[in-house]
């Protein structure tokens, strides 16, 4: 009963996030979903990547988030139009959350739509929004054994982030075991390695982004 449940859920999710996808195409804009564990900073890798990106690309965001609207503030202070989910207890976001709050972003005038994932290493990778593919975000804090533990956020991704990548000389972390692990998940992913506080590998990482939207 649980499994048929769970099944009819993701079906109706699916359905929605093609709806979604389809609305996305028709205005041209390519939706990047960004999943990581709280505390992995998407949030400051959208604020450098809006930054870096310096205007030659449209951006919009949705940030999604328990509670509370400080990483929606942030983005807002860049001059970038965002809009806040709050989901009130649950741990991902899903496709209806975004359906409901299209109306609220202009886009005809985006050409990327980053959407901050709640923070969680299960749920997001379970649930399609719509979006052109996802990116998980992982700080070297959390460790090298996260790919394995976590396999489905590898293996849905099309790129990984290595943040906090500065921190290396700190800790006991092998982030080449990372990349191993992720590359036997998910042998096309692509690999950044990057410290926002730095400015280290966001090149990469942003002239990627332009490839993709042109």
């Amino acid at each position: 009963m649980k499994l048929k449940v769970a099944s009819k859920i993701l079906d109706a999710n699916d359905r929605i996030a093609q709806e979604n996808k389809n609305i996305f195409k028709e205005k041209g804009v390519y939706v990047i979903n960004l999943m990581s564990s709280p505390g992995a900073g998407k949030t400051s890798l959208l604020e450098t990547t809006i930054r870096n990106l310096g205007g030659k690309i449209k951006v919009g965001v949705i940030e999604g988030d328990i509670t509370g609207t400080d990483d929606a503030a942030r983005i807002d202070s860049l001059g970038i139009p965002v809009v806040q989910i709050n989901t009130g207890g649950a741990c991902h976001l899903d496709a209806n959350m975004i359906n409901e709050v299209l109306n609220d972003l202009p886009l005809d005038e985006l050409d990327v739509l980053f959407i901050e994932n709640v923070g969680n290493l299960v749920c997001p990778a379970e649930f399609k929004v719509g979006e052109n593919m996802k990116v998980m975000i992982l700080s070297i804090t959390e460790g090298h054994d996260k790919p394995l533990k976590y396999p489905l956020m590898f293996q849905e991704s099309s790129a990984l982030i290595i943040n906090k990548i500065d921190l290396k000389s700190f800790l006991d972390v092998d982030v080449e075991k990372i990349k191993k692990d992720a590359a036997s998940l998910n042998q096309p992913i692509k690999i950044f390695e990057v410290s926002c506080k730095t400015g280290e590998g966001i090149d990469n990482w942003v002239k990627w982004i332009q490839t993709l939207i042109s």
